[in-house]
C-alpha cells in the first residue's frame, strides 16, 4: 500500500525566490507535482527584487523529502537555503523539562525549600511513609520504563534509541491526564536487573508504565512487580490496546446489531497486545475466538505448539478449528489483528460473514488494506490517524493513570480495565455512532475524564472489597 503524504515527515524549505507574479503558484505546483502537500507558506522577508519564503510541506519520508527538494532546486529564479525536517526539530534537546513548581524569592523560601526547613518534612514521611504521597512528587508521578526491545514498528533498537519514544509517552500523560511521567530506559534486558532496578526506584514514583518491552518477558516481568510493589504496574502494549479494542468493538458491534457472546472473532498475533486482548475480550463476554500467528491457527493438538501458547489453546477455538488465517476468517464476524501488514487481502475480508467488523492495527502497514477492507467489511478501524477510527493507546492509558493515582490504587484488576473499556465506549453517543465513528477523538476532552472517574471508581470499590474480605477472615480467626 503506497503512503500518503504525513505531517511526521513534514520539512520547512527556506527559499529565496525572484518577485514576479508566479513565483508563489510555480513552487507550490512543483511540490504538488512531486507528490508532496504544501500545509503551510509564509514570506519571511521582501526586497525590490527577491522574497524569502518559508515553505512547509507533508512527504511521504526522507527519499521523498529529497525528491521535492531537488524539484524546488530545478525551479528557475529559486534558490534553496535551508531545509529543516520539523519531526527532528521538535525533538531537539528532548521534549521534557522539569520546572520548579515553588518560587526561592529569597533566604525564606529557601531555607523552606530545602535545608533546615526540609528536615521537618523528611522526618514527618520517616515516621509515616504514607504521608510521601502528599509531601513529594509521588503524588502525581509515574515512571514509563523500557529495555527498549519492542519499540512501535522498529523492534529491538536497545534503551537509548528508545528514549524518543518513552519522552513522547511521558508528553501524553502530561497534556492528557496532568500526569508528570518519567522516561527510565534501562541498558539491560535481563529479567531480574528490570525487576530489581524498577523495584528499587519504585519510592519515587505512584505507578509504573511498562512499555515497549518484548514477549514473553514482558508477562515475567509485569507479573513479578505487582507481587513486589505496593503501587499499580500497567504494561501498556498489552492493557492499554486491549482497552481500546474492546471499546471499539462494543460500538462496532452496536452498528451492525450483534452480540459479543455470539459472534465467530478471528484475531491475528498472539503476542503481547494479542494475548491481553483476547483475556479482555474474554472477561467481556466473547466465546468464539480463534487466534492465530504465524503458523495458522492456535489449538491443543497443533504439532510443536510453544509453551507459551498453551493457555491461549485451552482457552480458544471452542470448535477445534486447523489451518491458515485465511481459512479462519471465513465466515467469521470479527478480525482483530495485532501482527504483521498485509497478512489478509481484500478477497480474503469478502468471504467473512455480513456485516463483517475488521481491526487491522498492525502500524505503520495494517493487516489489509483498509480501502480494500472497506469494500466488504460493514466497520473497519486501524492503528493510523489516516484513517477512520483509530484504535490508539493514548485513548486509554491518561485516563487509567489518573484514574489509578485519584484513588490511590495499588493494583490494576480485570474489572478496572473492563470499567475503562465501557467507558471509553460511551463517550461515543447513540446519536453519535456510525460505521465510520466508534471510537473517539483523542482530543475528545470528556475521554479522559470519563475514564479516570470508572477507573476510580473500579479501583475503590475493588479496595473496599479487599478490606471488607480481610475483616472477615480476621473476626473468622478470632471466632
Amino acid at each position: 500500500m503506497s503512503s500518503a503524504p504525513s505531517v511526521s515527515s513534514s520539512i520547512t524549505v527556506r527559499l529565496q525566490v525572484r518577485a514576479r507574479p508566479t513565483a508563489i503558484s510555480d513552487l507550490t505546483t512543483a511540490i504538488e507535482q512531486a507528490g508532496g502537500m504544501v500545509t503551510a507558506l509564509d514570506i519571511t522577508r521582501s526586497e525590490h527584487e527577491r522574497i524569502g519564503v518559508d515553505v512547509t510541506c507533508a512527504t511521504r519520508g526522507e527519499d521523498h523529502a529529497e525528491q521535492i527538494v531537488e524539484a524546488l532546486r530545478g525551479l528557475d529564479g529559486i534558490t534553496v537555503e535551508r531545509v529543516s525536517d520539523r519531526t527532528f526539530l521538535m525533538h531537539l534537546g528532548g521534549k521534557l523539562s522539569i520546572e520548579s513548581k515553588v518560587p526561592l524569592r529569597n533566604r525564606d523560601d529557601l531555607s523552606m525549600a530545602y535545608t533546615p526547613g526540609v528536615a521537618r518534612v523528611c522526618e514527618a514521611i520517616a515516621a509515616r511513609p504514607e504521608d510521601a504521597r502528599n509531601l513529594t512528587i509521588k503524588r502525581n508521578t509515574i515512571a514509563v520504563v523500557t529495555d527498549g526491545t519492542a519499540v512501535l514498528g522498529l523492534g529491538d533498537i536497545g534503551p537509548l534509541a528508545a528514549l524518543p519514544v518513552m519522552e513522547g509517552k511521558a508528553v501524553l500523560f502530561k497534556r492528557f491526564a496532568g500526569i508528570d511521567a518519567f522516561p527510565i530506559a534501562l541498558d539491560t534486558t535481563d529479567v531480574d536487573e528490570i525487576v530489581d532496578t524498577v523495584c528499587a526506584i519504585a519510592p519515587v514514583f505512584a505507578g509504573i508504565n511498562l512499555e515497549d518491552i518484548s514477549a514473553p518477558r514482558c508477562f515475567e516481568i509485569e507479573r513479578r512487580l505487582r507481587e513486589r510493589l505496593d503501587i499499580p504496574v500497567f504494561h501498556d502494549d498489552q492493557h492499554g490496546t486491549a482497552i481500546v479494542a474492546l471499546a471499539a468493538l462494543t460500538n462496532a458491534l452496536k452498528v451492525v446489531e450483534k452480540d459479543i457472546a455470539t459472534v465467530r472473532i478471528v484475531m491475528s498475533g498472539a503476542g503481547a497486545a494479542g494475548t491481553a486482548v483476547l483475556k479482555l475480550l474474554l472477561a467481556a463476554g466473547a466465546r468464539d475466538v480463534v487466534v492465530c500467528d504465524i503458523e495458522g491457527m492456535v489449538h491443543v493438538d497443533r504439532p510443536g505448539l510453544h509453551e507459551s501458547l498453551l493457555w491461549t489453546a485451552r482457552s480458544t477455538n471452542p470448535r477445534g478449528m486447523t489451518g491458515s488465517l485465511q481459512d479462519a476468517v471465513v465466515g467469521a464476524d470479527v478480525f482483530i489483528g495485532l501482527s504483521a501488514p498485509d497478512v489478509l487481502t481484500g478477497d480474503d475480508v469478502a468471504r467473512m460473514a455480513p456485516g463483517s467488523i475488521v481491526f487491522a492495527m498492525a502500524n505503520p502497514r495494517p493487516e489489509v488494506d483498509p480501502d480494500e477492507a472497506a469494500k466488504y467489511a460493514a466497520v473497519v478501524g486501524t492503528g493510523r490517524s489516516d484513517f477512520a477510527n483509530q484504535i490508539n493507546n493514548v485513548l486509554a492509558f491518561p485516563g487509567v493513570f489518573r484514574g489509578l493515582l485519584d484513588a490511590q490504587s495499588h493494583e490494576v484488576t480485570t474489572e478496572l480495565l473492563l470499567a475503562a473499556a465501557q467507558a471509553l465506549a460511551e463517550v461515543v453517543t447513540d446519536d453519535e455512532l456510525n460505521p465510520t465513528y466508534i471510537i473517539p477523538s483523542v482530543f475528545n476532552p470528556e475521554v479522559t475524564t470519563r475514564v479516570a472517574s470508572a477507573v476510580e471508581q473500579a479501583a475503590r470499590a475493588g479496595a473496599a472489597r479487599t478490606a471488607a474480605t480481610a475483616d472477615h477472615l480476621e473476626a473468622a480467626v478470632v471466632l
